[in-house]
């Protein structure tokens, strides 16, 4: 006891004291981002030592029979009903035959319990969903998910009072309302503290009676669906200046129920993000005037906006954009190899050349990663988690990764993919990409703010513990707490130094990897860098304080380990989880190899660049005496992912899964790409044995005797199947120009004879 005190007196509170100075105060806004949500793996890689045995136990995440059913029914038939270029180019919208069927099947409410009428759906069939309608059609996906994500629906079942919930979540789940939800302003959107949106608390008249309520003034713009809500979750800020209700005058950001039909509010017209038409627009309202009862969750929801947003968000950041971004990067992979096949140059297929089979093999691995952490997500998301660091890490990488897949496909494409028209299949993904990377929290400030800078805060061990304690309103209570959680933190970087020191002396080989586990090189090398993560962190965090929030460049950089930790162990994961298939091996190695690489780089930036140059040389020569690991894929290991991409096989088709690829539909671009591909591969004797004999003519081939008769109409099907995939779409020029329609509606002007034209003549 007597040491403790004196400890407490004599130790920590000089350090108590010092650190109160350098830490600046948690805001209300950071504490609820901090507190919504749930810790889950990402707390584990805070420690230095994860238990991969425990992330590798966790079950995989799976699809009931009546989910599977859906995705065999309606998803496909949903998918068959849209043609995408008609959509964007001709109606700009969804049919009425889209919405309807959208409606009748429930589409608006999977998330919503089966007692008040929805699907009941887990968050694994909730992605699955969209994952297979964004690769039918970016507009049916995106209007699908964000009913289902960040919106009234959810936020009611979480939020929402008895009352509320009865009412609204049946007419939402068959489609009777559609809902938006209203957060961004025109000088607020990710710093929703800017927002100047208010609602007052006031008497006002309701159905004729006079009631106490709020008088509201918004204006919100970036609104999906906003143009066709019938109702809006709407978030601002909650003021009562004459004290109605005993809380003070600044009540902070609230969400309220409002009917898009109350009087006052007005929908704008419509904004169109990047030519990819799905519903968007602003929202208005001035002078609208509601009761209390239209917040949600009531009462004792107010205040609670920003808290409700962010739990929201910790789920619906984990499953709508990674769903799109999986199906755009398998898409790519699986059509740009099919293209790199048939397309040749110099009478060989593009793929077979290395400069095309460099980004082939990246859009293999993308699409295995991204499906891995995905997968992974929803199975924590399915057990109850709400993992908000994990969110923002699979927002932006998933993003991230799905841009880098559409820029190399439309690099290969070529001239196939720049000139659009009704067979140009790879031109709505690369219009949508922006909108992907902006949305849900832009990926610059989710990459320099939110992932390392709310994580280490939020998974850190002990760090959440040690900010409370020096905010603490009560000095000697904070410093009490201060005393025990500080040597608490002080004994865990001792054993983060060992485990650090000893990984990094023997180059990971006395680090752990799971019993039994196949490839235990790669899980060792995560868990060697996990421990120099934390140490890292911890030396980062000591070093500079509150300025590490300032210091964006150093907080991604160590955001990027943490994230690549985690993507990195879902892909080892899935190679278990599937079963270890031996040729997916190759796969399994690129990522870890190039993964390790970024690793390095992200390591090495904030090693030269931490100002405590004392730190940065002690964090060297604990984890990395030898340097930071800088591997890189080989040539021939590339080679390998590519082929992949190149031939039919079970391996293509398991990468890239529940696609939509124009079944149902007489022509399309996608199924005509397929049927050549396969004809290419299933002809390719015939053209091996033409090439030999340096012959490309199939007629002279034939007349020769090279080639049988079935051989020879067998290639020409193949060859007429490549013309049409190659082929681009040309328009007339009236059609696409309005001065050339009206040119051709008028009739020739007689011409005036010139001087010089009559002595011609």
């Amino acid at each position: 006891m007597r040491f403790k005190t004196f400890r407490r007196d004599r130790v920590s509170k000089p350090i108590y004291n010092w650190a109160r100075k350098i830490m600046p105060p948690i805001s209300e806004t950071e504490r609820e981002a901090i507190d919504a949500g749930t810790v889950w793996w990402d707390g584990e890689l805070f420690t230095g030592n994860p238990d991969w045995e425990q992330f590798l136990a966790m079950p995989p995440a799976r699809l009931s029979e009546e989910e599977q059913a859906f995705m065999d029914g309606p998803v496909r038939e949903l998918c068959a009903m849209v043609e995408d270029w008609t959509l964007n180019w001709r109606d700009r919208d969804l049919s009425p035959a889209v919405w309807d069927f959208m409606r009748r099947n429930k589409f608006f409410g999977m998330i919503i319990p089966k007692e008040f009428g929805g699907l009941g759906f887990s968050n694994t069939a909730h992605s699955e969903v969209v994952r297979t309608l964004s690769s039918a059609s970016i507009v049916a996906g995106v209007t699908v998910m964000v009913p289902n994500s960040l919106g009234p629906g959810e936020l009611l079942m979480h939020f929402g009072t008895d009352a509320q919930r009865r009412h609204w979540l049946p007419r939402l789940a068959d489609g009777r309302e559609i809902p938006c939800f209203g957060l961004t302003s025109p000088h607020a959107g990710s710093d929703a503290a800017a927002m100047t949106d208010t609602g007052v608390v006031e008497y006002g008249t309701w159905k004729g009676k006079k009631v106490l309520g709020l008088r509201l003034n918004f204006h919100k713009r970036y609104i999906t669906l906003g143009p066709v809500a019938t109702v809006m979750g709407l978030a601002f800020k909650m003021q009562d200046p004459e004290n109605h209700l005993g809380r003070g005058e600044d009540l902070g950001i609230t969400v309220a129920l409002l009917p898009t039909s109350t009087k006052g509010v007005r929908h704008g017209d419509r904004h169109i993000p990047q030519f990819t038409f799905f519903q968007n627009g602003p929202l208005y309202g001035e002078d609208v005037f509601v009761p209390l009862d239209h917040i949600l969750g009531g009462e004792e929801q107010i205040g609670q906006g920003w808290t409700m947003l962010m739990t929201a968000l910790a789920a619906g950041r984990s499953i709508s954009l990674p769903s799109q971004s999986a199906a755009s990067a398998a898409m790519c992979a699986r059509a740009t190899g099919a293209y790199a096949r048939v397309r040749t140059q110099f009478n060989v297929p593009i793929g077979m050349f290395e400069g095309i089979q460099e980004p082939l093999a990246e859009l293999c691995g993308n699409a295995y990663l991204i499906d891995a952490a995905r997968r992974t997500t929803l199975a924590a998301l399915d057990e109850g988690h709400k993992p908000s660091v994990i969110s923002a890490i699979m927002k932006y990488h998933a993003t991230e990764r799905m841009r880098r897949s559409v820029e190399h496909a439309m690099d290969i494409h070529g001239g196939k993919a720049i000139i659009d028209g009704p067979n140009n299949y790879m031109g709505a993904a690369y219009r949508a990409v922006p909108v992907g990377i902006t949305v849900e929290g832009a990926n610059i400030l989710t990459r320099n703010l939110m992932i390392f800078g709310q994580g280490a805060i939020r998974s850190h061990p002990y760090m959440l513990e040690e900010l409370l304690a020096l905010s603490h309103e009560n000095r000697e209570e904070g410093l009490d707490r201060f005393d025990e959680t500080f040597w608490k933190h002080v004994g865990h970087a001792f054993k983060t130094a060992g485990r650090a020191f000893l990984r990094g002396w023997t180059g990971g080989f006395l680090s752990p990897a799971p019993k039994g586990a196949a490839m235990p090189h790669h899980w060792k090398t995560l868990s060697r860098h996990s421990a120099a993560f934390a140490l890292l962190s911890d030396f980062a965090l000591l070093t500079l304080g509150g300025s590490l929030k300032r210091r964006e460049m150093l907080s991604a950089r160590l955001g990027d380990i943490l994230a690549e930790l985690y993507l990195l162990g879902a892909v080892l994961k899935r190679y278990e989880s599937e079963g270890r298939f031996a040729e997916d091996k190759p796969i399994v190695d690129y990522l870890m190899q190039a993964g390790e690489a970024r690793i390095g780089i992200a390591f090495r930036g904030v090693l030269d660049n931490l100002p405590a140059r004392p730190a940065a040389w002690l964090v060297r020569l604990i984890a990395f005496p030898a340097g930071v690991p800088n591997p890189a894929p080989s040539d021939r290991l590339i080679t390998k992912l590519a082929e992949i991409l190149l031939k039919p096989s079970g391996q293509r088709d398991r990468l890239t899964p529940d696609l939509y690829l124009g079944q149902g539909h007489d022509a399309h671009p996608l199924k005509d790409l397929e049927r050549a591909f396969q004809l290419v591969v299933d002809a390719a004797q015939i053209e091996k044995r033409m090439r030999a004999k340096n012959i490309n003519d199939a007629q002279e081939a034939h007349d020769m005797d090279l080639i049988s008769d079935a051989e020879f109409t067998q290639l020409c099907e193949a060859r007429e199947a490549i013309e049409k995939v190659i082929a681009v779409d040309a328009f007339p020029m009236e059609e696409i120009s309005a001065t050339a329609a009206q040119h051709k509606t008028k009739k020739p002007a007689a011409r005036r004879k010139t001087p010089q034209r009559q002595a011609a003549e």
